[in-house]
């Protein structure tokens, strides 16, 4: 087995143990909630150990083993239940009976006094410790630095010991407390570090501090933590360290095309209509997949993108969303027994609630104020007031309604963000909105862009950690994504109210891409297309994050606040903040 694959949480990998030193929130989050990333550095290391990976080489028996035997093995591993602990030795060299362990690491040898880091000088003292615990005797182990080829030697002191030994004792009580630590403040460990957009460490911090009345650490601090967070008001924006990358690489793959296919050749995807290829994409370039209607998948093609943790949605001719296929549930079950927890408690699916619905009511409201035309004097009092009635709310239920109020204020002023036409009236007719089926053209739009939404949200949900099917705002219902719900209401105006509005206003569609029957209105192929292509273009538009003062795409922000709604139910931060652009 590798490190990679954790065992039970009694038998601690040494690997652990490494990260548990360097940042014991990094552990906690790899090793009791089951989180991983990779990144550049990961790789690279992942290639460094390719030789050592492969296992090759005998072991013998502890007693067999003499000053004459000659041992040279790869990815030997060694555990103890004494120690509570395993790990897989990169190479198992021996030295006049005794057994050395030697680690690889890519980069190049420090310049300390120690020889090495003191994480890796732990997890390589741990490795002897696991070889004496079975009966071999190990004073020393090497650590081979694969950047300058260097051969570092690191004796067993009695001091290096016992260091080990607390610090495992450490690990393992962290793992099993059920508390995530907090993250380093502003340390340089951060910016290279696979798991910073999943941990957030500026992100929490800064939420942390200002909700405590601090300020900002001046300067680096790489081993100090963060206090614990009092709940104070809202932080106003300032600039915070952007560790993640402004967009996702992966897109999205939309195959509309009744009786299409969905192939994998190699490293590609293939569009295939009967048998010919008619579009293609690489792996690398796929974040997910949206199938929508009679479209077919290969298995081959659903279990490499299942391995490589790519969402398939499938979705129905008209743009509601059916079924997914994904890897199994997320491994942070931490978090899964937390949100079943809180929506279970009234108070805080309201104190919740109100801040999906005030976001969703201020973005309404700034949308308006930013593209309505001739609107009347009393529109935007009138949804400023409701969005301050919606954070007084008593009750969900009183909160619907004002929702509802909000909502019926809106889509009655919603014309006015059209452009008008040449003989003064609206490219399309809209007095509200409407439903299941839609009434108009704008209504369809408005459907089809909450569905794509809607899985937007389902994906970033899944992605986090969460059952997307139980939310705190939007009540359990067979088959409904509640949690899905919950979190598109502020994106709505930003994400598919936008895009309705610059469709229409650009004329991307036009009356012609709609098909009517019996009085209800659907999008053609054609339309839908060009509803996908402007949806994406938003989705990879990059916006400045009203709190952090960093600019990332909205496709990108929609994980940044799933993840911080999961901090807000992990206790590290008071209260969840809903995206509201200014």
């Amino acid at each position: 087995m590798s490190d990679a694959v954790l065992p039970p949480p009694e038998w601690l990998p040494a690997r652990m143990l490494n990260e548990y030193v360097y940042c014991p929130r990094l552990f906690y989050l790899e090793y009791a909630q089951r989180e991983w990333a990779e990144n550049l550095d990961v790789l690279e290391g992942r290639y460094v150990h390719r030789r050592a990976d492969d296992a090759a080489g005998r072991v013998p028996a502890a007693e067999s083993v003499t000053p004459e035997t000659v041992i040279h093995a790869r990815s030997v591993e060694v555990g103890s239940e004494e120690l509570g602990a395993l790990a897989v030795i990169d190479v198992l060299e021996s030295d006049r009976g005794e057994l050395v362990p030697v680690d690889y690491k890519r980069g190049a040898a420090p310049d300390l006094p120690e020889g090495a880091w003191e994480p890796e000088r732990i997890q390589l003292c741990l490795q002897g410790l696991l070889l004496r615990a079975n009966g071999y005797a190990s004073s020393y182990g090497v650590i081979y630095y694969a950047a300058d080829k260097a051969r570092v030697q690191i004796p067993f002191t009695p001091a290096l010991e016992a260091r080990t030994r607390q610090l495992l004792a450490d690990a393992r009580a962290l793992a099993a407390s059920g508390i995530a630590p907090p993250p380093l403040v502003r340390s340089n460990k951060c910016p290279r570090c696979s798991l910073v957009g999943i941990c957030l460490p500026d992100e929490i911090n800064h939420l942390r501090k200002a909700e405590a009345g601090e300020q900002a650490p001046a300067g680096d601090a790489p081993s100090e933590l963060a206090p614990p967070a009092e709940a104070l008001p809202v932080p106003a924006r300032r600039e915070v360290r952007r560790l993640m990358p402004a967009r996702d690489d992966g897109k999205g793959v939309y195959v509309q095309g009744q009786g299409y296919t969905l192939g994998l050749n190699g490293e590609v995807l293939e569009i295939r209509d009967k048998g010919q290829t008619v579009d293609a994409v690489r792996l690398l370039d796929v974040s997910q997949v949206n199938l929508f209607g009679n479209v077919q998948i290969s298995a081959q093609a659903l279990r490499e993108l299942a391995s490589r943790e790519v969402p398939i949605l499938h979705l129905s001719y008209g743009g509601w969303l059916q079924a997914v296929t994904a890897p199994p549930p997320h491994k942070n079950i931490e978090l899964r027994r937390r949100q079943f927890e809180t929506a279970s408690d009234p108070v805080a699916c309201l104190r919740l609630a109100k801040d999906f619905v005030g976001g969703k009511i201020r973005n309404s409201r700034l949308l308006l104020r930013r593209n309505g035309r001739q609107l009347p004097p009393e529109a935007l009092p009138q949804l400023a007031a409701l969005r301050a009635a919606a954070e007084r709310a008593p009750a969900l239920a009183s909160l619907l309604g004002i929702e509802g109020n909000a909502a019926r204020i809106y889509f009655e002023r919603f014309p006015t963000m059209f452009k008008l036409a040449p003989e003064d009236a609206p490219p399309f007719d809209f007095t509200g909105r409407n439903r299941r089926p839609p009434k108009d053209p704008v209504n369809a739009l408005l459907s089809f862009g909450y569905s794509l939404l809607v899985k937007e949200m389902l994906v970033a949900a899944l992605s986090v950690g969460f059952d997307p099917y139980l939310g705190f705002y939007h009540q359990p219902r067979y088959g409904r994504p509640a949690l899905a719900l919950d979190l598109m209401e502020e994106f709505r105006p930003l994400v598919a109210d936008s895009v309705v509005i610059t469709v229409i206003n650009n004329g991307e569609i036009g009356p012609a891409d709609f098909i009517e029957r019996g009085g209800a209105f659907a999008l053609k192929p054609s339309g839908r297309k060009a509803f996908i292509e402007a949806f994406e273009r938003r989705l990879d538009q990059l916006v400045t994050h009203p709190v952090f003062g960093y600019q990332v795409s909205y496709r990108r922000v929609f994980e940044i606040q799933a993840r911080l709604l999961a901090r807000t139910l992990m206790g590290e931060i008071p209260r969840y903040i809903p995206f509201v652009t200014r």
